[in-house]
């Protein structure tokens, strides 16, 4: 089986050194720069949470056609440098591969295969244009919630800081061949696979905390913890998470647990800065587009107001303009 990961960056990296150690499949890694230069000179080195060191040797290029068709391709870049390079993907198509869409936010593939009079809807704020829709195909998506937390420590070397849980589940919400046989190679390769059949439940429930605790601590930037525990920004982030749950319902979308409980459980990690937060302390591109103003815009589709959603989204623009850390 060949499996290439497409953006071998922190999640990428950890992916693909535990499906080479595993040996049941052939991995490339798409990456590029000092990463690339790295580990094609010394391989790629795993460090895990309790410290435990792995080096594998994998396949790594900058060009995809000289990896040529695959029968996986997990797409790990964030939501917004997935667009550009879609046409590049194309030589690692043959006619089952499946994309793995293993990024956070509003999956560009949302609409495609769900019942109801949305069917089909593009998503523009995460897919412009519409590039990866016609150039990929929806009828190659699976999707994929990922939960592993991990960091690129120096180029070739990844940091894991817990987590090995990857949800997989078909648009349709079947239990295909495709998908049960990728949950069985990850889940073969010290990773928690679960295929679940609305996949999109799962995918809210992490996009809940997204859509608010992210954008928040890029403009406050408080800790999960900080934020929490001041009521007057904890307002702002639940009040966020109501208006998001209501879009997701009128989408029909089931939420497993409330708010409050979603707040707590965001509560338990502490002093953990968010990836936006992140992404802007370093002067990085932030997942403005997927994390947020995906969900204004599927509030839209299904006419219900949010408010203070348009408010920390419009706030939060500005403050990553300025940053040099969104074009949009």
């Amino acid at each position: 089986m060949k499996v290439c990961i497409f953006g071998a960056g922190a999640i990428g990296g950890y992916m693909a050194v535990e499906l080479a150690r595993a040996g049941e499949a052939e991995v490339t890694c798409i990456a590029r720069g000092p990463h690339l230069a790295a580990m094609r000179e010394n391989g790629l080195k795993l460090v895990m949470d309790d410290g435990a060191e792995h080096v594998v040797q994998v396949n790594a290029t900058d060009d995809p056609a000289e990896a040529g068709p695959q029968d996986y391709v997990i797409v790990t870049l964030k939501a917004h440098s997935a667009t550009a390079v879609a046409d590049r993907m194309t030589p690692l198509f043959h006619d089952d591969t499946a994309v793995v869409t293993a990024q956070n936010g509003v999956p560009w593939w949302y609409f495609y295969g769900l019942d109801g009079p949305h069917e089909g809807t593009r998503v523009e704020s995460v897919d412009p244009g519409n590039r990866q829709w016609d150039i990929i195909g929806p009828e190659r998506a699976i999707g994929c919630v990922v939960y592993p937390a991990a960091e690129i420590a120096e180029p070739g070397v990844i940091r894991h800081e817990y987590g090995n849980r990857f949800t997989l589940g078909e648009p349709s919400g079947e239990k295909s061949e495709r998908v049960q046989a990728l949950s069985k190679l990850l889940s073969g390769a010290n990773m928690r696979a679960p295929v679940r059949p609305r996949i999109r439940d799962d995918m809210w429930v992490k996009l809940w905390g997204n859509v608010s605790l992210n954008p928040v601590s890029a403009l406050t930037g408080g800790t999960l913890a900080e934020m929490i525990d001041d009521p007057d920004v904890c307002s702002v982030i639940r009040q966020t998470m109501v208006e998001a749950q209501a879009v997701g319902e009128a989408l029909g979308v089931r939420f497993a647990i409330d708010v409050d409980k979603r707040i707590e459980g965001a509560r338990e990690v502490g002093d953990h800065k968010t990836s936006m937060l992140q992404d802007l302390e370093l002067g990085r591109p932030m997942e403005i587009d997927a994390l947020v103003a995906s969900v204004q815009e599927l509030g839209r589709i299904v006419d219900v107001p949010t408010p203070t959603i348009d408010t920390v989204l419009g706030l939060v623009k500005q403050r990553a303009r300025l940053a040099g850390c969104y074009d949009g």
